[in-house]
């Protein structure tokens, strides 16, 4: 018999995940030694990254019980269906569970077997969000309300403990394999200093979810927030927005200006006027003719258009293209606003979106773009400022990574004065949770078109898009997004060409 393959950790899209905000997903069916130790090993580099790396023995062992136990519970469905045995039914229940350990571990291999053959999976997420992590360990099996109520009965028992010993102690229900092992996940969560409420188990239709919530460190997170701070308060090497854009805006604010007076006063700044016609007849504003003037352009695009069109030129003036870094940061926020602005087309969603969805995604990642244009002067200050405030280094290396890149990128377009709905576009794109209620539709659109560019890089799988998200737009296969992307990018290409 062969040897079973070693998988291979791939820190960098671990790495990213954390970055990001984007959930890391392991699925087995059968739960072998290998996922096992593959699951070690990635939380070991994600709580490293995280921060957390103190914590890695107490984690592992959190999710590698939930993990059997979520296995023990899928063998329970297969082994009760195999008898023709209902498991909502007390008497049937009962009945089965005289010898279901005994049975199933002596022929652990079948019911295995079976239980791939079915398709119950055992799924670990991994996913930071809001400075919190969240583990879950899920199955694809809806708990039944006996098995729920004994769950809940164990958990309360456990949180009486102080310690071990005093678990041992006490007879504990062992009939299904899960009572100690539940009362140690408890004793751990309290060594790590969390609450009870940091854990539970919850029951949808269609799964089982074991969910630990860990805050971040509190001096991290703090140590994030001060440095973020500090790097937008003192970006003096970027100047302020353009004024001349900015005396344009003004203007597209007053509701007594009229297009004519607006199209001239763009006009007589001959240098701009030559680079936002450049811009708008490019791959980037996909218009069905080419246009020749400022007066044509508005025409076309609309105050709304204009007012977008206007803070994403100035946006580009000052930050730049003039490194391979920033070249690549924009070409990848060019192709997330085609997407966002073809998804809103494809989907009939609201047409007002078109404009806010297409800037959105191109200035998503400006907080990026905004690190990598930090001056050496200024890097040299914010290291100072870490020494100071005897904030750790990897505090500055985790910024530098692109952590918290959309609360930079938010704190500047606030700094410039940008309009609430971009803002929120670019400070939400990884936490969709958080966005106003009117912004939800703006933010899951860039969201997903972001999400279609690092799934067309190979930097995220399927299972990473958010549900929830495909669900409102009608999107419930990898096969649909294969379709859309190859749609897409044939038509992105098209348009780069023109």
């Amino acid at each position: 018999m062969a040897a079973p393959q070693q998988l291979v950790v791939d820190e960098s899209k671990v790495k990213k995940a954390v970055q990001s905000g984007i959930p890391l997903i392991i699925t087995t069916f059968t739960l072998p030694h290998e996922i096992e130790i593959y699951i070690e090993q990635i939380l070991m580099v994600f709580l490293k990254e995280a921060g957390q790396e103190k914590l890695k023995d107490y984690i592992v062992y959190c999710v590698q019980e939930l993990a059997v136990n979520a296995k023990k519970a899928n063998t329970k469905r297969v082994y009760f269906m195999e008898r023709g045995l209902n498991l909502s039914n007390p008497d049937d229940y009962n009945a089965g569970m005289v010898r279901f350990k005994e049975n199933t571990l002596s022929n652990i291999a079948h019911y295995l077997q079976l239980q791939k053959q079915k398709g119950l999976y055992i799924r670990l997420i991994l996913q930071i969000k809001k400075n919190i992590i969240y583990l879950e360990v899920r199955n694809n099996v809806a708990v039944t309300r006996t098995e729920l109520i004994r769950i809940h009965d164990k958990l309360a028992r456990s949180r009486q403990f102080s310690s071990l010993e005093d678990a041992l102690s006490q007879v504990l229900d062992d009939s299904e394999g899960a009572g100690l092992g539940l009362v140690i996940l408890v004793l751990m969560l309290k060594k790590m200093g969390l609450d009870e409420d940091c854990f539970d188990i919850l029951s949808t239709e269609k799964e089982t979810i074991a969910r630990i919530v860990i805050p971040l460190d509190k001096a991290r997170v703090e140590s994030l927030s001060l440095l973020s701070t500090t790097i937008v308060d003192n970006v003096n090497s970027l100047p302020q927005f353009p004024e001349n854009i900015l005396t344009i805006q003004k203007m597209i604010a007053d509701p007594r200006s009229e297009m004519g007076v607006i199209a001239r006063q763009i006009s007589m700044d001959p240098a701009m006027t030559a680079d936002m016609l450049r811009l708008v007849n490019s791959a980037q504003y996909m218009l069905s003719k080419k246009v020749d003037s400022i007066a044509e352009t508005v025409k076309m695009l609309g105050i709304r258009g204009i007012k977008n069109l206007l803070y994403s030129y100035g946006t580009q003036k000052v930050l730049g293209d003039d490194t391979a870094e920033k070249k690549a940061l924009w070409e990848h926020s060019y192709k997330t606003a085609f997407y966002a602005y073809n998804l809103v087309k494809n989907f009939g969603r609201d047409k007002n979106l078109l404009d806010d969805v297409y800037v959105g995604g191109i200035l998503h990642d400006m907080g990026k773009i905004i690190f990598s244009n930090v001056h050496p002067d200024l890097l040299a200050r914010i290291k100072e400022f870490c020494a100071e405030k005897n904030l750790p280094a990897s505090t500055f290396e985790d910024l530098a990574a692109g952590m918290n890149h959309a609360e930079i990128g938010a704190l500047i377009a606030e700094k410039w004065n940008f309009p609430e709905n971009l803002i929120f576009a670019i400070r939400y794109h990884h936490d969709l949770s958080s966005a106003p209620q009117g912004a939800q539709a703006l933010v899951e659109t860039v969201y997903l078109a972001n999400m279609f560019c690092e799934y067309e890089a190979e930097n995220i799988t399927f299972d990473q898009f958010d549900s929830q998200v495909l669900d409102n737009f009608g999107i419930n296969s990898k096969k649909q997004i294969d379709s859309l992307l190859a749609q897409f990018s044939r038509g992105f290409m098209r348009e780069s060409q023109r």
